[in-house]
């Protein structure tokens, strides 16, 4: 089964295509969707849609597990983050992709095994976990990737409940 891993933004959209065959976990492919500042805001959305839209038709994935928004320092951001969430929950909706979300403290668990892990402890664990040879840049591929690795341990998990 194909996961498509997500890390809203609006000027940057990690992305990631995941795939788990006996017992392993493997990026089939990751980037992320960079929209220009000087655009709208509704431009940036549309694009960003747009974008995503080519990579499900191109990747074909069942599942999607986007990054929820779990605190924010900055409420302008928060709101920005919050509208490239919305446009790509609709996204998927449309294109019926079954939709998973988790918090950045689940998907931080699910890596290190600590909620509060750093950036930088993520990056290593998602090189690691998936055999890369190097660390995934920018951060939010990365994070993507770590959304997308969350997903498919806490399928497995819940699925011996």
């Amino acid at each position: 089964m194909k996961t498509l891993g997500i890390d809203p933004g609006t000027a940057t959209t990690g992305w990631a295509i995941l795939e788990e065959s006996l017992g392993k976990i493997n990026s089939l492919a990751h980037g992320c969707i960079c929209t220009p500042k000087e655009k709208s805001t509704a431009q940036r959305l549309k694009e960003t849609s747009n974008d995503l839209k080519k990579i499900i038709k191109k990747y074909k994935p069942e599942e999607a597990a986007v990054e929820d928004i779990f605190f924010f320092k900055n409420l302008k951001t928060a709101v920005k983050v919050s509208q490239s969430r919305g446009a790509i929950l609709l996204t998927l909706e449309e294109l019926k992709v079954k939709i998973f979300e988790y918090t950045p403290l689940q998907v931080k668990q699910a890596l290190t095994g600590y909620g509060r892990a750093e950036k930088r402890q993520i990056q290593i664990m998602t090189k690691e976990f998936l055999n890369l040879k190097s660390i995934p840049k920018p951060d939010d591929v990365a994070d993507a990737l770590a959304t997308g690795i969350c997903h498919i341990n806490s399928r497995k998990i819940n699925s011996l409940k």
